[in-house]
């Protein structure tokens, strides 16, 4: 994690994706290739807590679905 973001889990994850869009946005306005440097890392830093986001409301999905109607099928 980039030492400059502060606690992410404190974030809504409409605001993980308003922030991955602004600094995108800035990412391919600067020409400044240090600052591009730090905009990319930071944005990794983002991009990885929306994707462990995205892959545990995944698996909360799969764990609570109705497995009721898995016993419709019986295939032998």
């Amino acid at each position: 994690m980039h030492p400059l973001i502060n606690d992410m889990s404190t974030l809504k994850d409409t605001e993980i994706e308003s922030i991955i869009y602004d600094l995108t946005k800035k990412y391919f306005i600067t020409t400044n290739l240090d600052v591009k440097s730090q905009l990319l890392m930071i944005l990794d830093s983002y991009k990885a807590e929306h994707a462990k986001r995205q892959h545990e409301a995944w698996q909360n999905l799969i764990e609570t679905r109705n497995k009721g109607l898995d016993k419709l099928i019986n295939i032998e």
